[in-house]
């Protein structure tokens, strides 16, 4: 162990032989902090690295880029709330109810902010790039010889 700042706070660094699953996506990762907030609400224990999939990050790391975007500016308390709200249902708002439909907008508004921090952050795995427009490779009134 090694140890930082003035509080003395023990830092922990990961091993080379360990393969971390990256998440797919912000709201996976959101997901899965909210469940670890919960279970942990309930009286569980966390030891870092104990899990069964091990993961690059803590729980509280994600709460830490959110709190970081939201001191920023970037996100908005109507983006929290919708993030508490939703993720405490552990499901996403549907944009075919009438009365989640600006929910559904700000759930994804929100997410496609923290998903940029995680992605940066090594939490996320980053998209695919696509190669080229689906629109490319249709042919509408084509000839055959």
């Amino acid at each position: 162990m090694r140890y930082i700042d003035t509080y003395q706070r023990p830092v922990m660094r990961a091993t080379e032989d360990v393969t971390y699953e990256l998440f797919d996506s912000a709201e996976a990762a959101w997901f899965w902090f909210l469940s670890a907030q919960r279970a942990r609400a309930e009286g569980a224990r966390f030891t870092a690295g104990m899990a069964t999939t091990p993961r690059p990050c803590e729980p509280i790391d994600v709460l830490k880029v959110v709190d970081k975007l939201y001191r920023h500016r970037r996100l908005l308390m109507d983006h929290i709330q919708v993030l508490k709200h939703y993720g405490m249902r552990s499901c996403p708002p549907d944009r075919r109810r009438p009365k989640e439909v600006r929910a559904h907008r700000i759930w994804h508004e929100a997410l496609d902010r923290i998903e940029e921090v995680l992605i940066d952050k090594g939490i996320v795995a980053p998209r695919p790039l696509r190669e080229s427009n689906w629109i490319d490779h249709v042919h509408i009134y084509e000839t055959r010889k």
